[in-house]
């Protein structure tokens, strides 16, 4: 039996899908060239890596503010939703330090995006007080869940720790900030955990 021929309502749904990846390649990419090379990721490397040309890059994301906006928002949207993932899926207290590890990984993303970030808060707080919110409620299941485990000590504040972890951020900006940042989450999590008898 002959194949019928695409008509033109096939081909649209296509093209959607074939732009909706090119969207998501886009913004998977950008996140990982803002972590990797900060105010230096070119937009032209971006969309080379991601396998587009800068054009497609363009009418996804006419300036770089607007592509800094929809990584930062996915940032945030995996680092609250690795939350529920690593509780389902580890005990209280690997859960909660693997998510700080993720957490070291969000804030290389934020920094690599801080002068564009700058520009935004201007013009949408409100897009940070939400992205505050989610972190600190994301944390505080992890936190709690641990507490109740018996794994880390009972008289913590999310607060607190938070504080501590957003101090990550000001790690000079050397080779080894990463690594740095690493160790300041083994440090912070040596001191939550519960030791019976200690």
């Amino acid at each position: 039996m002959s194949k019928e021929p695409a008509t033109a309502s096939d081909a649209e749904p296509r093209l959607r899908a074939d732009a909706h990846r090119n969207r998501a390649r886009l913004v998977e990419v950008a996140a990982t060239a803002f972590a990797e090379r900060g105010a230096n990721a070119s937009l032209e490397d971006i969309a080379r890596r991601a396998g587009v040309g800068i054009g497609t890059l363009y009418r996804h994301f006419p300036t770089r503010e607007h592509l800094v906006e929809v990584v930062y928002r996915r940032e945030l949207e995996l680092l609250a939703n690795a939350a529920t993932e690593l509780m389902a899926q580890k005990s209280p207290d690997v859960a909660l330090e693997e998510w700080m590890d993720r957490f070291v990984s969000y804030m290389a993303a934020k920094r690599g995006m801080a002068s564009s970030l700058k520009l935004l808060f201007t013009s949408n707080s409100a897009l940070f007080t939400e992205g505050s919110t989610l972190i600190h409620a994301a944390f505080d299941t992890l936190l709690r869940g641990a507490i109740d485990a018996g794994t880390v000590k009972d008289d913590i504040e999310t607060a607190d720790v938070l504080y501590t972890l957003f101090g990550i951020y000001s790690i000079p900006d050397m080779p080894d900030w990463r690594q740095r940042a690493r160790r300041i989450v083994r440090l912070i999590m040596d001191g939550l955990r519960h030791h019976p008898g200690g």
